[in-house]
């Protein structure tokens, strides 16, 4: 199974509708079998097409960008998290060309009042890869130590619906440093497995270098972005994408690609 994540940070990007194109162009070049998406963002004044999915939703135009390219295979599944610089619905989603079983969102912050941008919501899809059941996720998490929103209890919720998966594969932006120990990172990993350590094939793994939006005071280089999962399985590779050495810069954060056998 092939799986992607990336921190879109849409419509914040120069040249957008480019760099939407381009992504098309590699996921339809690599083909990968899920692709979970952050930080996908449509204006709140737009026109719905259809659900809660209106004209100018990221993960709507990639869509139809693969289609322009004659792949007609990926679905997706957006739901929104929060208010965005006051006018974006910004949310999270999960694409994927496996068949969908069954999908839902949930809330796993204390506000699910969707005007604070703090408010975190969760996708899931539970589809069907080699007649086995996989549950996925597409996540962005707070801080380690926010007053607000802390991590440790927004994991905790989530962490409440992996524990009754078969195999999960949980992806996204953790927003805690996978090189600093005895926070965010650290109690993931009493809970889950990390692929990129499960993993034979690996680069450095860094997915953000230098100073972000929610990170303003970095020089560091960090490693948020994961991809997750709730068995020791085999991986065989974990590599950063879209990163200027392995494709393009798309987005403030690198992306994760991650190939492993269930």
């Amino acid at each position: 199974m092939k799986l992607l994540t990336l921190n879109c940070h849409s419509w914040q990007e120069d040249n957008q509708i480019e760099k939407i194109s381009y992504i098309a162009k590699v996921i339809d070049e690599k083909d990968y079998d899920v692709i979970a998406l952050q930080e996908v963002s449509q204006l709140i004044c737009s026109d719905i097409t259809y659900n809660n999915v209106k004209v100018d939703n990221f993960a709507l135009l990639l869509q139809d960008e693969l289609k322009k390219l004659g792949n007609e295979k990926y679905t997706f599944y957006w739901d929104v998290a929060h208010i965005g610089y006051d006018i974006y619905e910004e949310g999270l989603c999960l694409m994927t060309k496996l068949p969908v079983i069954e999908k839902e969102s949930f809330n796993i912050s204390k506000s699910n009042d969707i005007a604070f941008w703090k408010s975190r919501k969760i996708v899931k899809l539970n589809v069907l890869y080699n007649k086995k059941e996989v549950s996925l996720y597409s996540c962005h998490l707070g801080w380690w130590n926010d007053d607000d929103e802390p991590f440790k209890a927004q994991f905790n919720e989530l962490f409440k619906k992996i524990k009754h998966d078969n195999i999960a594969f949980v992806m996204g932006d953790f927003n805690n440093n996978a090189n600093v120990r005895n926070e965010g990172y650290d109690y993931i990993c009493q809970k889950l497995f990390d692929t990129y350590k499960l993993s034979k094939n690996k680069d450095v793994g860094i997915t953000v270098e230098g100073k972000i939006a929610g990170w303003d005071e970095n020089k560091e280089n960090l490693r948020l972005d994961l991809v997750l999962t709730n068995k020791v399985i085999k991986v065989e590779s974990s590599n950063v994408i879209f990163n200027g050495i392995n494709k393009d810069v798309v987005s403030d954060h690198y992306g994760v690609e991650v190939v492993v056998k269930i």
